[in-house]
């Protein structure tokens, strides 16, 4: 790729399909080098799968992709074993993380990884496309942190593009760290913060009932989008106190499953 060093590639890739006894299968689970996609204990008719990290990383240079497909009837929680860490590498090339997703009608899909953590001196850009069907639900979460405890943060590039029933719903960017375009940690950027997330619901019962826009606290907000979706946006001083606030604002949204 322009501008990045040679690196790890990797890829994992997760199907899930009804299983005709009203569970979901998984008729492809695959990873390879960092991405080890493994299956967990599932709850009711919905498959959990963690992604284990085999290795650290993303380091500068490196390349990772990770997609999962939805087929309609089925119901797919994924996760992480552990936090994301992006690392600089040896080399002066920038690292990716390219997430894609696709949910079919009436079937639904729980993404939530651990946070990004961004280390002092890496370089990330992290890619995330999704489509959801019209009948589609999706609860996607992102969290990201900036630096280890009492360092300085890396650099990263952000974007996520949602798209419900072929429309475009959400396409939104985030670039903070050196090299950022200048204010992003000012007032109309983090403020100060040194993390921040997403929280992305997709439910079929927004197009009749949107929610309100509202105010999270002190550095959260409730906005609906143009379609049955609505996005939270938040920053917090820390890691724990940004997963507080997204999953209080996942209990506030329902009747999506809860975050257990």
């Amino acid at each position: 790729m322009d501008g990045v060093s040679a690196g790890v590639r990797a890829r994992a890739r997760i199907v899930a399909r009804p299983d005709g006894r009203g569970g979901t299968a998984l008729p492809f689970l695959d990873g390879d080098g960092p991405l080890a996609p493994r299956r967990t204990r599932g709850a009711g008719g919905e498959a959990h799968v963690l992604i284990v990290g085999a290795m650290s990383g993303p380091l500068g240079g490196d390349h990772f992709t990770v997609g999962a497909e939805v087929l309609a009837g089925a119901s797919l929680r994924v996760g992480s074993a552990a936090a994301t860490l992006a690392l600089p590498g040896q080399g002066k090339g920038g690292a990716r993380y390219d997430v894609r997703l696709s949910v079919a009608d009436d079937a639904e899909l729980r993404w939530l990884p651990e946070q990004l953590i961004c280390a002092r001196g890496s370089d990330l850009t992290v890619t995330t496309e999704v489509d959801v069907g019209a009948t589609g639900r999706l609860v996607l979460r992102e969290e990201q942190v900036l630096g280890r405890v009492g360092e300085e943060s890396g650099r990263l590039a952000s974007r996520i593009r949602v798209r419900v029933a072929g429309r475009v719903v959400l396409d939104q960017e985030l670039e903070c760290g050196p090299g950022a375009p200048g204010g992003w940690d000012g007032p109309a950027g983090l403020g100060g913060h040194r993390a921040a997330g997403q929280l992305v619901v997709v439910q079929p019962e927004f197009a009749a009932s949107p929610l309100a826009p509202r105010v999270l606290g002190e550095s959260a907000a409730v906005l609906p989008l143009a379609g049955p979706a609505v996005l939270v946006s938040a920053v917090a001083p820390d890691a724990l106190r940004l997963r507080a606030t997204l999953d209080e604002a996942l209990a506030l949204l329902g009747p999506a499953p809860p975050v257990i």
